[in-house]
């Protein structure tokens, strides 16, 4: 993987303040924001934060932010994005008094697969996004190994992109500090 220039790409709803420091991409996200599509809830969300590059098909996109949200619904991570009814998003979201690693697969319709992270609080996340073929493969890791999260389908035929994501649906004021983001190819294998 090479490191590209965490501040490259096109903001998908631009966030309530982004700032570039020595330390990292610092991300505020807006009151309210979010993505998520019909499924049990009811509702369609579209305000979510991404900064979209393009996710060429056989390529890999990687980020890492330091986890340190505790409110409920708090997220980050990456996002794919293909249109408003066809996207992956996947990181650490914090639900139900805890952070969870977990993904939500939108085709027409959202679904969610989550678990529970609580060592991951206050360290450095580190999350994977593979493209190939007719697939997203998503692992991640804090300091230990890899960990697969899923493996999710996807329509070759659509025009994806790729980037950060923040988003914010019960308040105001996440910041979240990106620390890297990195691009190169695929993973050779779904097993390692």
């Amino acid at each position: 993987m090479e490191a590209a220039d965490i501040t490259q790409g096109t903001w998908l709803n631009p966030a309530e303040k982004v700032e570039a420091t020595e330390e990292g991409l610092f991300v505020t996200a807006k009151d309210r924001s979010d993505f998520w599509r019909t499924t049990s809830y009811g509702f369609v969300h579209n305000s979510g934060h991404v900064l979209l590059n393009d996710f060429p098909q056989g390529t890999a996109m990687e980020a890492s932010w330091i986890l340190d949200y505790d409110q409920q619904f708090d997220q980050a991570g990456l996002m794919m994005w293909a249109d408003e009814r066809n996207w992956i998003k996947a990181g650490v979201e914090y639900a139900d008094g805890a952070p969870q690693l977990g993904a939500v697969v939108t085709r027409e319709v959202s679904d969610w697969s989550v678990a529970p992270v609580t060592e991951w609080m206050h360290q450095e996340i580190h999350l994977r996004m593979s493209r190939q073929g007719d697939a997203v493969t998503i692992r991640a890791r804090s300091e230990g190994p890899w960990q697969l999260v899923r493996v999710a389908p996807l329509d070759p035929e659509l025009t994806w992109q790729a980037g950060i994501h923040v988003a914010s649906p019960t308040r105001s004021g996440l910041t979240v500090r990106f620390t890297s983001r990195t691009t190169g190819p695929a993973d050779i294998s779904l097993h390692e």
